[in-house]
């Protein structure tokens, strides 16, 4: 069946059940059940965030409960999506949102390790607590921007008759390999902060609840990662190619991702774990001292 504009335009703006003959943006209809379960997961991290700050004061934690009610947007606009296949503000919202809601997460990160420099003095960091929150945050907020302007572009393409999507997919992966390159110079900081402390012996005194909370820093930083890179081989690809068009990498590269990276910190609190760290003998810096238990 040939589509007129008119058809096309009435489709994109309302519910309309899958076509034989016509593909939905996605490639597929995404799975209901899968968009619920998303939905359900990071609603009850943002609960349990949202709870665990506000009790301990730990305020800047705030950014994993608002990384969290991004995502649950994002999966909210696939679940709608999974009714209405075709329907375009369904799909904008979760492309939109499930691609900002990571730089919230990255920004937690940011802040922690600001903190563990606070607690083991500034020799065990090359850049100081506010440089790495202003140059990294920055880099993620130019990656945003970047990713969506090419998003708007390579959607107004995508709703025309013989529209040229590709320089908005340039210009999104270029936005996202941006940002992969950043999150790769913040690993090898992080790295960098690692081996300082080993070296001053600061890790070997560490108490369990830095351990634990390092553990979880590193493993949220590692799915951050994972996610990025698969993102920008999806990207690369193109809007028809293997992977944005099969839901199974997308649900187990982004989604779990995405729920590991912010549910850690759910078990692992900065705000439970941190007012503890001076403790155990561990040799710190006379700042760290200074630092009130629930202020961090």
């Amino acid at each position: 069946m040939t589509y007129t504009v008119q058809q096309l335009i009435e489709i994109s703006q309302g519910c309309t059940a899958l076509q034989n003959d016509l593909k939905p943006s996605y490639g597929y209809v995404p799975t209901k059940g899968a968009g619920i379960a998303f939905c359900i997961l990071f609603g009850f991290s943002m609960v349990a965030h949202t709870f665990q700050f506000c009790w301990k004061r730990t305020w800047w934690c705030s950014v994993f409960a608002i990384g969290c009610l991004v995502e649950l947007l994002g999966w909210a606009g696939r679940t709608w999506s999974s009714d209405c296949p075709y329907n375009s503000t369904a799909f904008m919202i979760q492309i939109s949102t499930l691609i900002i809601a990571p730089t919230f997460f990255t920004a937690g990160i940011y802040i922690l390790l600001g903190r563990f420099i606070q607690i083991f003095g500034r020799e065990s960091s090359i850049l100081s607590p506010k440089q790495y929150l202003w140059i990294f945050c920055t880099c993620d907020i130019i990656s945003l921007v970047v990713q969506a302007a090419g998003g708007g572009l390579a959607s107004s393409e995508s709703d025309k008759i013989g529209g040229d999507t590709a320089p908005g997919t340039n210009t999104m992966v270029a936005g996202i390999v941006f940002q992969l390159v950043s999150i790769t110079i913040f690993v090898g900081f992080a790295g960098d902060f690692l081996r300082r402390i080993t070296k001053l012996g600061y890790l070997s005194s560490a108490s369990g609840s830095f351990i634990m909370l390092m553990g979880a820093m590193v493993l949220s930083v590692v799915c951050i990662y994972i996610r990025s890179i698969y993102r920008t081989v999806e990207l690369a690809q193109g809007w028809d190619g293997y992977l944005i068009t099969h839901e199974s990498y997308f649900i187990g590269l982004d989604g779990v991702m995405m729920i590991i990276a912010v549910g850690v910190f759910n078990f692992f609190n900065p705000g439970w774990l941190l007012p503890s760290v001076g403790g155990a003998g561990l040799p710190v810096s006379r700042s760290s001292v200074e630092l009130k238990p629930g202020r961090y």
